[in-house]
């Protein structure tokens, strides 16, 4: 499946009348990512099209298929999920934007489980025209839970800087502490360790754990959460080997910068970690699903019917999503193979050395 060692990654459109057709074509314009990748869009020629026309000074073949297995790795592909003809309207939200969103999530999820695609990028859907009842989820985080049967996963937010990922993902806020168990931390905090071993390539990951009320709950004084919840967890997570410290009050954790000196932060809540992550990242922000034995990234914003048809949508975190996505792909591979030999590590580093020391010895 990988072609001179480019993963095939499957990107969807996500809500028709959203940014998201925009943002693809824009990001699949750039010559320099068939170098990285073999993109195929899943979706369909008319909508790529209609989206086309609307941004001039975009040029691009494609090569389109009904078949996974047939792709052309010379171009941008085109997997063809329907042939209805669609009645786009950009900024609009409506059925039909819900309707061909979940179409080409599912034959791209379907895509990715069976091994024909590599990794998959996720545009952004909209939860009120997604969700229905053959369709019963809040979002792409569980519908992939459910497609790949993980026990749990992780929404994990990443960029140069920082890694915030969420206890709890979108749920109201006045029900957010009852999610709150010692399980469902061990839970996350479990995953959350494997994957900055195996996606992000890191030996011995430090993870810093966020307290859920004000000042970490003040010993006690301002909630009890800290004292019977988090602290065993982080003390039982520890005594499994995972590197973790807290609970830090939230508020002085980031003011600080101390997220720059842990591999990753474990916020209780959407808004605990967001808020900091899309106000302090460095660079472009993507969203990671850790956690399932495929790839998937997506960009860390949304639909912006505001903007939607009017090419004025930036496409830099999405574009971010693809390379994050290749990355963590072969820091996979990366892995399976130190793990298959484990004295590749030591003689890489060990040759490493032999050739400082030639260099410092000099000329006789």
């Amino acid at each position: 499946m990988h072609h001179d060692n480019k993963p095939v990654i499957g990107i969807t459109c996500g809500d028709v009348n959203g940014i998201g057709l925009e943002l693809i074509i824009k990001t699949v314009a750039d010559s320099r990512l068939l170098e990285l990748c073999t993109p195929v869009i899943f979706a369909n020629n008319k909508v790529l099209n209609f989206y086309r026309k609307g941004i001039p000074d975009v040029n691009f073949n494609f090569t389109s298929t009904k078949d996974a297995t047939r792709i052309n790795h010379k171009q941008i592909n085109l997997f063809n999920c329907w042939e209805d003809e669609v009645a786009i309207t950009p900024g609009e939200l409506n059925d039909i934007g819900g309707k061909y969103a979940v179409m080409s999530l599912v034959a791209a999820g379907q895509a990715l489980k069976e091994g024909k695609i590599d990794g998959l990028v996720t545009a952004p859907i909209h939860k009120k025209n997604t969700q229905s009842a053959s369709f019963d989820f809040t979002g792409h985080t569980p519908y992939l839970k459910k497609l790949f049967n993980a026990n749990d996963v992780v929404m994990f937010m990443v960029a140069e800087n920082m890694r915030v990922a969420l206890l709890t993902e979108h749920v109201a806020v006045k029900d957010a502490a009852s999610f709150i168990t010692k399980e469902s931390i061990l839970s996350k905090l479990t995953l959350l360790n494997n994957s900055l071993k195996k996606d992000f390539n890191i030996d011995k990951p430090k993870i810093a754990v966020l307290g859920l009320n004000p000042h970490a709950g003040d010993e006690s004084l301002i909630g009890k959460e800290e004292a019977e919840i988090i602290k065993p967890a982080i003390k039982e997570a520890k005594q499994k080997d995972i590197f973790c410290f807290g609970p830090y009050s939230s508020d002085a954790f980031f003011a600080r910068g101390y997220h720059e000196r842990f591999d990753a932060v474990l916020a209780m809540y959407h808004d605990q970690g967001l808020i900091p992550f899309k106000s302090l990242a460095i660079g472009e922000g993507v969203n990671f699903t850790a956690g399932i034995s495929g790839v998937r990234t997506s960009p860390d914003h949304g639909v912006a019917f505001d903007i939607a048809g009017k090419n004025k949508a930036d496409e830099a975190s999405f574009r971010q999503a693809i390379y994050t996505c290749v990355d963590i792909i072969n820091a996979r591979k990366e892995f399976a193979e130190q793990r298959a030999n484990p004295l590749r590590k030591i003689s890489k580093r060990m040759i490493a050395n032999a050739v400082d020391e030639a260099i410092t010895e000099g000329p006789e």
